[in-house]
């Protein structure tokens, strides 16, 4: 990975090489190096841990990623591959004006740090615990490498070896699953059964709380501790077989529903579509032609690799039937965390060799997310902060020397971020962290819609729909929280904030904008019904 940094910031001669490659990647290459950024080490711990634990319902967010690509190469991509602008908030910034802009570009950048910062704090407690080396150095050693090719090769190292890292990570799933396979009597076949029988490949079962109050006690009390291992699995397996019953299709506000997972996806990805991490590659791909292509590989490519990483979570539950472990036992009935799950098997189950191509995977998908974030982080703050507020340089050599610093410094807020997790209570900090980023931009890709689909709207709607949908959000968690009175508060599963708050944000910025004057602006590719007039670059 350095050496790839090393080679091609040799070329970096300009702000335009080092953010945006030159222009010269083919779809292909940024299509397979979006999947690597997308599946960060959250994924590789967090997806197979879900399907371990319960089945594959939150599978079905994936299900809306291929439609959002398409919607992306047919009409978002054009709005980057006409004239200058090659970033998300330029866009804004030319259809609503510099205050949205910068708004988004500053509520890019903390959420931007604030996921760096905690996929590098789990990696790091990865490494952590597979290698038994100390936290600091684990951390040193996962950033390390990534601050010098991404501070070195800008976007052109970020995506090469982003490509590579998505391999690498493929293969350390496909170790996990071979080893499980290898394993088990009767092989694959007895995977599937078993996985069958126990509902943990049905789209319509999660864990329920309330599913068995008795069965709820039982775990309550907990397992004995001078339990042997095979007793803990007899019992826990019935118990979770009782907690693990099915979910409504349909929709209801109130109640998690296969519906409810299906629109979450639809309007959790259109964040990641309009995002500049995303914007950033397809202005980077040689053509239109190339960066449209670079969706379809995302958008098909994608399903296979989530599959992929569910059923290692999957085949984790098949194993531990047939070896009886009493941390998985733990994890199973929710009285251990159920991310300990795959470090556990890599440890105590995967033989030396394999091990190391698993951490290799787990670096490498902590890597590839990583880089893209710190370099996408460093073209903002150049481009849509730095430069927007009458920063002043010696021209382009100057612009490229903040591009590296403020890719380093980008950097080293990230270590501090982790460290600041490791010091505190990590579950509760990323918690509210996602929390506090789900508040503050709820609203954001609602806006850019609204933009891209209606003439009409105009900043002072924009700014009115980021305002109510902020509003909703905050009324709805001072419920959640208990400070409001009964009659005030509104029951919203969190799942629903996402797809509310941009619902909200559309449906205020169009009234208030029909209300509010409306200046003479040319519209010229800004929306959708006014393109054309020059053509896809």
């Amino acid at each position: 990975m350095i050496a790839i940094g090393l080679f091609t910031g040799r070329r970096n001669k300009s702000t335009e090489q080092y953010f945006l490659a030159g222009k010269a990647f083919s779809g292909w290459v940024i299509g397979i190096s979006f999947i690597g950024s997308i599946i960060s080490s959250v994924t590789f711990l967090a997806i197979p841990a879900d399907a371990f634990k319960t089945a594959w319902l939150r599978f079905i967010p994936n299900l809306a990623f291929p439609v959002i690509t398409i919607l992306a190469a047919f009409i978002f991509i054009p709005f980057y591959r006409r004239g200058t602008i090659t970033s998300a908030y330029g866009y804004l910034a030319a259809r609503f004006g510099s205050s949205i802009s910068y708004y988004a570009a500053v509520i890019f950048l903390v959420s931007q740090l604030s996921k760096t910062s905690t996929i590098a704090y789990l990696l790091s407690i990865l490494l952590e615990s597979i290698t038994g080396w100390d936290f600091v150095i684990c951390l040193l050693v996962v950033t390390g490498v990534t601050i010098i090719y991404t501070v070195k090769g800008g976007v052109v190292a970020v995506i090469w070896t982003d490509v590579i890292q998505t391999f690498i990570l493929l293969a350390a799933a496909f170790v996990c699953i071979g080893y499980v396979v290898h394993s088990l009597p009767g092989g694959f076949a007895t995977l599937v059964s078993e996985a069958s029988s126990w509902h943990k490949f049905a789209f319509n079962y999660d864990v329920q709380v309330a599913a068995d109050s008795a069965a709820r006690e039982a775990i309550q009390a907990g397992l004995p501790a001078d339990m042997p291992a095979a007793a803990v699995r007899d019992a826990a397996l019935p118990l979770h077989g009782r907690l693990l019953a099915p979910v409504p299709w349909g929709f209801m506000l109130g109640e998690k529903t296969v519906l409810m997972m299906l629109l979450l996806g639809f309007f959790q990805f259109l964040g990641v579509i309009t995002d500049q991490s995303t914007v950033q590659r397809w202005c980077a791909a040689k053509t239109a032609r190339e960066a449209r292509r670079s969706m379809f590989v995302l958008g098909f490519g994608c399903l296979p690799v989530w599959a992929l990483f569910q059923f290692l979570g999957t085949s984790l539950f098949v194993y531990y039937i047939f070896n009886a472990d009493r941390l998985a036992c733990e994890a199973l009935l929710g009285l251990r965390k159920a991310e300990h799950i795959l470090p556990h098997f890599i440890t105590n189950s995967l033989p030396a060799g394999f091990v190391g191509v698993v951490i290799a995977g787990a670096l490498a998908a902590a890597m590839s997310t990583l880089s893209a974030s710190i370099n996408t982080s460093s073209m903002v703050f150049v481009d849509d902060i730095y430069k927007k507020f009458g920063g002043r340089g010696g021209g382009d050599p100057f612009y490229l020397r903040l591009g590296r610093i403020s890719s380093f410094v980008a950097a080293l807020v990230m270590i501090a971020g982790a460290l600041f997790i490791r010091m505190l209570d990590a579950p509760t900090l990323t918690d509210l962290s996602q929390q506090i980023a789900a508040i503050i931009a709820g609203g954001v890709p609602g806006v850019f819609l609204a933009g891209m689909l209606t003439r009409r709207v105009n900043m002072t709607g924009a700014w009115a729909g980021l305002l109510a949908s902020l509003l909703f959000v905050l009324w709805i968690k001072a419920g959640d929280a208990g400070w409001l009175p009964d009659a005030l508060r509104v029951r919203l599963l969190p799942h629903y904030l996402a797809i509310a708050g941009n619902v909200i944000a559309i449906a205020i910025a169009w009234p208030v904008s029909m209300l509010a004057p409306r200046g003479a602006r040319d519209l010229a590719n800004l929306t959708l019904w006014d393109q054309g007039k020059s053509p896809l670059q």
